[in-house]
C-alpha cells in the first residue's frame, strides 16, 4: 500500500480513531528510539548547549507567564 493510499484510509476513520491511530504509531516509534535518525545539526546544537558555562534554565511557570503576557 502506498503512503497516499494509507493516508486516504486513515482519513476515512472517525477523528477519535485517527487520534488513537496516531498515538499507537507514535508509541511504536518511541519504543525504538535508536531507529530514529538524528540530524547532525541536532547533535551539534546539543553539544553547544551542554558546553555553555552557565546555561539559564527557565521554569515552565515563567515561560507560561511570559507567553500569556505577549498575547
Amino acid at each position: 500500500m502506498t503512503k497516499k493510499a494509507l493516508l486516504s484510509e486513515i482519513l476515512r476513520l472517525p477523528p477519535e480513531e485517527r487520534v488513537e491511530f496516531l498515538g499507537d504509531a507514535w508509541d511504536a516509534i518511541a519504543s525504538r528510539p535508536e531507529d530514529v535518525p538524528l540530524p547532525e545539526w541536532h547533535l551539534q546544537e546539543l553539544e553547544r548547549r551542554l558546553a555553555e558555562p552557565s546555561p539559564r534554565h527557565v521554569p515552565w511557570a515563567e515561560v507560561r507567564e511570559r507567553l500569556k503576557g505577549s498575547a
